[in-house]
């Protein structure tokens, strides 16, 4: 099985809800957020690749235009939780790259979240 991925960043703000109200995180706040979206495949195509890391062009696109300097519960219909934006990502992105099986999301360099 071959496995690639690509990285892209963005940075946003948002407010955690249904936390305490003394939580840091029920506060407004940003992070500079790192998005890895895995691909995979049995098979590779004529040139050598699972897909080409241009065509992922359509992440970074909308990243470009919906996330990246927004405030997030402004614009996403969920709790904005590094756990729910890697579903979100999964999501939109799934049907336009079948072989997409994994997505991580990270706030922090410590932290990471990922669906598949």
């Amino acid at each position: 099985m071959y496995t690639i991925n690509k990285e892209f960043h963005f940075s946003a703000s948002h407010i955690l809800t249904g936390l305490e109200p003394e939580h840091p995180c029920s506060r407004l706040h940003g992070h500079n957020y790192v998005v890895n979206i895995f691909l995979r495949s049995e098979k590779l195509n004529e040139v050598g690749f699972i897909i080409d890391y241009g065509e992922l062009k359509p992440v970074l696109q909308y990243i470009k235009d919906v996330l990246d300097h927004r405030h997030l519960n402004d614009i996403l219909p969920f709790n904005p939780t590094a756990e729910n934006l890697a579903r979100h990502f999964y999501d939109t992105f799934k049907p336009q790259f079948p072989s997409l099986f994994k997505v991580e999301v990270s706030e922090t360099p410590k932290t990471n979240a990922s669906y598949e």
